[in-house]
């Protein structure tokens, strides 16, 4: 017990690539096979999530959540795109997911990456500091309910001006996924 605070029983630490099978399962059971239409999943195709923003949870030797940050652009500027968050379905409602992108967040500010943005539910992850964008100032490839498109200043003020469209900054391997467009940051 650290300062009166309750440690949690699970541990967060980077994901290794004995992982990858716990991790992918995880990922099938939250999001199914119609996560691959989805413009967030187009803007990871062919690039790697940043490394050491990969991070899981695990309790009594067993995977219990995981999360990802990848590498994006939006109009000038570089940011991040949280996501996929997956935690066991059984495990949902302890605080796993909450501390894997507490913890995430806070390597992603010492690491000066200037902001987060994902799509997803506002009351879930506003637990964390996230909030609505105002609709149409980032604007993701494909079809999004600009309604769910949340952000977060790692940076003081990194929000105010991010404007434009989502991008991969990069391809990391070869892919054929339209839309997703690539620009150099």
């Amino acid at each position: 017990m650290a300062n009166g605070v309750k440690e949690p029983p699970w541990t967060i630490r980077a994901e290794t690539p004995d992982d990858a099978a716990s991790i992918a399962a995880l990922v099938e059971q939250g999001f199914g096979p119609g996560r691959y239409a989805k413009s967030a999943y187009r803007l990871r195709e062919g690039v790697d999530p940043v490394a050491s923003l990969s991070l899981v949870a695990v309790e009594n030797g067993r995977l219990r959540g995981s999360v990802r940050f990848w590498p994006i652009a939006i109009g000038p500027s570089r940011a991040l795109l949280l996501g996929p968050l997956a935690v066991e379905d059984a495990q949902r409602g302890r605080g796993i997911g909450v501390s894997l992108m507490e913890t995430g967040i806070a390597e992603a500010r010492a690491q000066g990456w200037p902001s987060i943005v994902l799509v997803g539910d506002e009351p879930y992850y506003a637990r964390v500091g996230f909030a609505k964008l105002p609709p149409g100032r980032v604007r993701f490839p494909g079809p999004v309910d600009q309604s769910r498109i949340l952000g977060l200043s790692l940076e003081a003020g990194a929000l105010l001006n991010l404007s434009g469209d989502v991008r991969r900054p990069h391809l990391d391997e070869a892919v054929c996924a339209d839309g997703a467009g690539t620009g150099g940051l």
